[in-house]
Protein backbone atom coordinates (compact mmCIF):
# COMPACT_ATOMS: atom_id res chain seq x y z
CA UNK A 1 0.00 0.00 0.00
CA UNK A 2 1.10 3.74 -0.52
CA UNK A 3 0.38 6.43 1.38
CA UNK A 4 -0.05 9.92 0.28
CA UNK A 5 -0.18 12.90 1.83
CA UNK A 6 -0.46 16.80 -0.14
CA UNK A 7 0.51 20.07 1.41
CA UNK A 8 1.36 23.60 -0.50
CA UNK A 9 -2.09 24.61 -0.83
CA UNK A 10 -3.09 28.10 0.81
CA UNK A 11 -4.81 31.41 -0.11
CA UNK A 12 -3.53 33.36 -2.81
CA UNK A 13 -4.48 36.18 -5.09
CA UNK A 14 -5.34 35.98 -8.58
CA UNK A 15 -1.80 35.85 -10.84
CA UNK A 16 0.04 34.52 -8.01
CA UNK A 17 1.82 31.24 -8.00
CA UNK A 18 1.74 28.09 -5.00
CA UNK A 19 3.83 24.92 -5.36
CA UNK A 20 1.78 21.71 -4.31
CA UNK A 21 3.18 18.85 -3.14
CA UNK A 22 2.36 14.77 -2.92
CA UNK A 23 5.00 12.78 -0.62
CA UNK A 24 4.67 9.13 -0.45
CA UNK A 25 4.88 6.38 2.08
CA UNK A 26 4.53 2.60 2.40
CA UNK A 27 5.94 1.58 -1.01
CA UNK A 28 8.06 3.63 -3.97
CA UNK A 29 6.27 4.74 -6.41
CA UNK A 30 8.80 5.17 -9.46
CA UNK A 31 7.30 2.53 -11.23
CA UNK A 32 4.01 4.52 -11.31
CA UNK A 33 2.57 7.26 -13.00
CA UNK A 34 1.21 10.20 -10.56
CA UNK A 35 -1.90 12.56 -11.39
CA UNK A 36 -2.84 15.96 -10.18
CA UNK A 37 -6.70 16.10 -9.89
CA UNK A 38 -8.93 18.60 -8.43
CA UNK A 39 -12.50 19.25 -6.91
CA UNK A 40 -14.63 22.67 -6.53
CA UNK A 41 -17.81 22.58 -4.99
CA UNK A 42 -20.80 21.61 -6.91
CA UNK A 43 -18.52 20.31 -9.88
CA UNK A 44 -17.37 16.75 -10.23
CA UNK A 45 -13.52 16.17 -10.24
CA UNK A 46 -11.43 16.83 -12.96
CA UNK A 47 -7.83 15.86 -14.34
CA UNK A 48 -5.01 18.35 -13.94
CA UNK A 49 -1.97 16.35 -15.00
CA UNK A 50 -0.05 13.43 -14.87
CA UNK A 51 3.67 12.30 -15.16
CA UNK A 52 4.74 9.08 -16.21
CA UNK A 53 6.62 6.76 -14.16
CA UNK A 54 9.90 7.47 -15.70
CA UNK A 55 9.38 11.11 -16.23
CA UNK A 56 9.13 11.43 -20.07
CA UNK A 57 5.88 12.31 -20.77
CA UNK A 58 3.33 14.76 -18.75
CA UNK A 59 -0.32 15.59 -19.55
CA UNK A 60 -1.86 18.93 -18.76
CA UNK A 61 -5.71 19.83 -18.39
CA UNK A 62 -5.69 22.29 -21.34
CA UNK A 63 -6.30 25.48 -18.93
CA UNK A 64 -3.83 24.14 -17.00
CA UNK A 65 -0.99 24.15 -19.92
CA UNK A 66 1.91 26.62 -19.81
CA UNK A 67 0.64 27.68 -16.47
CA UNK A 68 1.13 24.52 -14.43
CA UNK A 69 4.32 22.14 -14.50
CA UNK A 70 4.11 18.69 -12.63
CA UNK A 71 7.51 16.91 -12.20
CA UNK A 72 8.97 14.14 -9.54
CA UNK A 73 11.85 13.25 -7.37
CA UNK A 74 11.65 9.73 -7.26
CA UNK A 75 14.66 9.88 -4.53
CA UNK A 76 12.42 11.99 -2.57
CA UNK A 77 9.14 9.99 -3.18
CA UNK A 78 7.51 13.25 -4.03
CA UNK A 79 5.55 14.45 -6.83
CA UNK A 80 5.33 18.14 -7.49
CA UNK A 81 2.62 20.84 -8.95
CA UNK A 82 3.80 23.88 -9.55
CA UNK A 83 1.33 26.56 -10.71
CA UNK A 84 1.36 30.17 -11.65
CA UNK A 85 -0.46 32.56 -12.87
CA UNK A 86 -3.47 31.33 -11.01
CA UNK A 87 -7.12 32.54 -11.73
CA UNK A 88 -9.99 32.07 -9.80
CA UNK A 89 -11.35 29.38 -11.84
CA UNK A 90 -8.38 27.16 -10.34
CA UNK A 91 -10.19 26.98 -6.28
CA UNK A 92 -10.80 23.72 -5.80
CA UNK A 93 -9.22 20.90 -3.11
CA UNK A 94 -6.30 19.42 -4.91
CA UNK A 95 -5.52 15.18 -5.03
CA UNK A 96 -2.72 14.14 -6.19
CA UNK A 97 -3.09 10.02 -7.10
CA UNK A 98 -1.13 7.37 -8.44
CA UNK A 99 -2.25 5.32 -11.31
CA UNK A 100 -3.09 1.20 -10.43
CA UNK A 101 -0.61 0.18 -12.74
CA UNK A 102 3.18 0.27 -12.90
CA UNK A 103 4.41 1.55 -16.51
CA UNK A 104 1.22 2.98 -17.82
CA UNK A 105 -0.44 6.47 -17.25
CA UNK A 106 -3.98 8.21 -17.77
CA UNK A 107 -5.93 10.98 -17.36
CA UNK A 108 -8.94 8.73 -16.11
CA UNK A 109 -9.46 9.00 -11.92
CA UNK A 110 -10.90 5.47 -12.06
CA UNK A 111 -7.58 4.20 -12.97
CA UNK A 112 -5.64 5.49 -10.00
CA UNK A 113 -6.17 3.72 -6.97
CA UNK A 114 -4.47 5.18 -3.80
CA UNK A 115 -5.47 9.45 -3.67
CA UNK A 116 -4.47 11.21 -0.58
CA UNK A 117 -6.68 13.37 1.35
CA UNK A 118 -6.70 16.78 -0.62
CA UNK A 119 -5.24 20.24 -0.18
CA UNK A 120 -7.45 23.43 -0.26
CA UNK A 121 -6.30 26.15 -3.33
CA UNK A 122 -8.20 29.23 -2.92
CA UNK A 123 -7.66 32.07 -5.42
CA UNK A 124 -8.80 35.39 -4.52
CA UNK A 125 -9.75 38.04 -7.29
Amino acid sequence: QVQLVESGGGLVQAGGSLRLSCAASGRPFSHYAVGWFRQAPGKEREFVAAITWNDVTTYYLDSAKGRFTISRDNAKNTVYLQMNSLKPEDTAVYYCAVHGSPYRDSRTAYEYTHWGQGTQVTVSS
